[in-house]
């Protein structure tokens, strides 16, 4: 073994309390909330029956709901900011609920963010503290802010495999597109993190497909899950071993994948796996933001997947934010909020980077 090598690359020990690369302020926050070193809560085999890994899952949903609440509060509500619910019917006969948010007395039409919530396309909500903070400080930066509560592969919100979730997001962004009017927007991008930015990244893909990509100006991703494949992972995505258990590791978001594509039969499709989209179906996508964590088991499937964004010829960027894990960014505004600030900005700058959708 190295040493010189990153993460457990160089040491098989290594965890983000001990790793070098760690962000001091973050690992206070997550020393918080009991996630600074691999978590205690038992793992399980993929072969186990259906009934056993949705009980499972459940308690890692729950688990993970209480390490958000516990991180935003306290925290001072954003001001400035108004809220409404809409309820609309999606594609299969569903009802599906978005949360629009937009800053007090606006004068538009102003730039609109359609967020795709985290969770692996399988757990959490919209309605959790920190999708909620998150949207409430993107608005109070100018912007109209409608978050998607789409339907998950399990936990509180499933048990629905792709492609439900995928239906709702692209029914609800062509609600936004069609009362833009009455929202007062300009234009739209989508923006998600990690599963959410799967949604984001994959409802494009989908628009092109069916006809309607006219109606997405950009795409703002961060920490992709993209790649699907984590049981039998490429030695090409190095992170995956580097920082594997860093926050969850290979068996985890092997798991989430098996609710989400139960049978893999959809393991190379793009519209459940982008990382996997051909050339063809890349090209003519509009520009994307990738924005990656330096500590992050997923962090080079959304480089590659950045890679595979300008062989096709679209415009991508692609930040990697040092010192943080999976959503460090998102997720620990109370110790790092430079950085969520800054992250917030760069949001709202590429939103404002585009003119008017027609």
């Amino acid at each position: 073994m190295n040493k010189k090598l990153p993460g457990l690359l160089g040491d098989h020990s290594m965890t983000l309390r001990t790793d070098p690369r760690t962000d001091p302020r973050m690992l206070e926050g997550l020393a918080a909330v009991k996630l600074d070193v691999p978590d205690d809560m038992p793992s399980v085999s993929l072969e186990a029956p259906m009934e056993q890994l949705y009980e499972h899952v459940a308690g890692v949903e729950n688990f993970f709901q209480i390490v958000n609440r516990r991180l935003f509060s306290g925290l001072a509500p954003v001001e400035r900011v108004v809220s409404r619910v809409q309820k609309i019917s999606g594609l299969d006969g569903n009802e599906i609920t978005l949360f629009i948010h937009q800053p007090e007395n606006m004068e538009g039409p102003l730039p609109c963010i359609y967020h795709t919530h985290g969770g692996g396309m399988v757990i959490l909500s919209a309605t959790g503290d920190n999708f909620v903070h998150w949207r409430s400080d993107l608005a109070a930066s100018g912007l109209v802010v409608v978050g998607v509560e789409f339907r998950n592969g399990a936990g509180d919100l499933g048990n629905h495999p792709f492609p439900a979730g995928l239906n709702d997001c692209a029914a609800g962004l062509n609600w936004v597109f069609d009362n833009r009017e009455q929202l007062n927007i300009s234009n739209i991008v989508l923006s998600g993190e990690s599963g959410g930015a799967n949604l984001a990244i994959s409802t494009t893909l989908k628009a092109k497909q069916e006809g309607w990509l006219d109606r997405i100006d950009g795409v703002y991703a961060q920490c992709p899950y993209v790649y699907g494949s984590y049981s039998n992972p490429s030695p090409r995505l190095v992170s995956l071993f580097e920082n594997n258990g860093y926050m969850f590791d290979l068996n985890a978001i092997s798991l989430l994948a098996k609710f989400y594509d139960p049978n893999s039969e959809n393991s190379t499709n793009p519209l459940a796996w982008p990382y996997h989209a051909t050339q063809d179906e890349l090209i003519g996508l509009p520009p994307h933001v990738i924005s990656l964590n330096e500590l992050d088991p997923l962090r080079d499937e959304g480089a590659v997947f950045h890679q595979n964004l300008q062989k096709a010829g679209v415009s991508s960027i692609c930040k990697t934010i040092n010192g943080t894990c999976h959503a460090g960014d998102l997720i620990f505004k109370k110790y790092i909020p430079d950085i969520y600030m800054s992250v917030i900005q760069d949001v709202c700058n590429f939103a404002n980077s585009f003119g008017k959708n027609k």
